[in-house]
């Protein structure tokens, strides 16, 4: 396995073992915001989650799509853990898409424990919608605290 293999094998077990990843959005003036939200993904490329189209994460994607995502488990001792970052562009799923997105969402969701989502649950009157990150970069932090590509393929 190359060192290329080792990153990509790294970046999907972080990715594959987290619940959680912070979205970094920003307002059309650029004014920065963070947030958590659980999150589903099967191919390393697309991230799926549930909020609500009020929540401030999500105004801002409607504002302004580009986002950047970290996922970190967090328990892990000061300057041990790896972590990886995604720069991405956010969006709504559109309302074609959202089964094959309900799919991955749920089907993660269900992997683990927790209620399936369907289609009620994300569509008016619902409180909630379910959004999509789809990746135009990927990187992982190295064991010398350098940010290091990952391929999307």
């Amino acid at each position: 396995m190359n060192t290329d293999d080792n990153e990509r094998a790294a970046f999907e077990a972080i990715v594959s073992a987290s619940s959680y990843m912070t979205l970094a959005t920003a307002d059309a003036t650029g004014l920065p915001w963070a947030s958590p939200v659980w999150f589903a993904s099967t191919d390393f490329r697309q991230f799926f989650w549930v909020s609500s189209p009020h929540a401030r994460h999500s105004q801002n994607l409607a504002t302004r799509p580009e986002l950047a995502i970290s996922i970190f488990d967090s328990r892990q001792p000061p300057y041990s853990g790896q972590g990886v970052y995604v720069w991405a562009t956010g969006e709504t799923v559109p309302e074609p898409e959202i089964d094959a997105g309900l799919e991955v969402y749920s089907g993660v969701s269900r992997q683990r424990g927790l209620p399936e989502w369907d289609r009620s649950k994300v569509t008016t009157p619902a409180k909630h919608r379910l959004y999509r990150a789809t990746a135009t970069e990927l990187f992982i932090l190295d064991s010398h605290d350098e940010r290091q590509p990952v391929s999307l393929d």
